[in-house]
C-alpha cells in the first residue's frame, strides 16, 4: 500500500496549518514494541538473496513508513509488485521483498520483535 503525500485527503487547511489523513492504513494492534528504523541504500540493491532462508525466502515483518528520495520496488508473496518514490508513504505487509532502483533513503516504523530478528539474518548473510 502506498500513497503520494500530495494525494492524501487535506483534514485541516488554516492559515499556518495543513493536516492530511491517509485513513485505514494498515492495522499495528497486537505488535507490542515498535522500532523506527531509517535506511539509505544504493541503486541496484536487491534484498531477495539476503532474505533465502526465511519463511518464504521473504521478510515476513510488516513495516509502515515514507520514502524521503530514491526508488523503490516492493514485491509481495502474491507475485504483485508496486513502484515507490520519493515523498511516497507506504505499509508493506508481511511477505515481501525490497529492490532500489534509484539510490533511496527512507524510514520505517516496525514491530522489534519480528523486524530484529530479520535484520540479524540479513547482517548474517552479509558477513557483518
Amino acid at each position: 500500500m502506498r500513497i503520494s503525500t500530495n494525494d492524501m485527503p487535506v483534514k485541516i487547511d488554516a492559515p499556518g496549518a495543513r493536516a492530511c489523513q491517509a485513513t485505514g492504513f494498515g492495522d499495528a494492534s497486537g505488535y507490542g514494541v515498535m522500532g523506527a528504523e531509517h535506511f539509505r541504500i544504493a541503486g541496484g540493491a536487491d534484498l531477495a538473496p539476503l532474505l533465502q532462508g526465511l519463511d518464504g525466502g521473504l521478510c515476513q515483518s510488516p513495516h509502515w513508513g515514507y520514502l524521503i528520495a530514491g526508488e523503490v520496488i516492493a514485491s509481495y508473496a502474491d507475485g504483485s509488485e508496486e513502484s515507490l518514490r520519493g515523498g511516497d508513504l507506504f505499509y508493506w505487509p508481511p511477505g515481501h521483498s525490497v529492490r532500489v532502483n534509484r539510490d533511496a533513503e527512507f524510514v520505517l516504523f516496525s514491530p522489534e520483535h519480528e523486524h530484529t530478528p530479520v535484520l540479524d539474518h540479513i547482517r548474517r548473510k552479509m558477513g557483518v
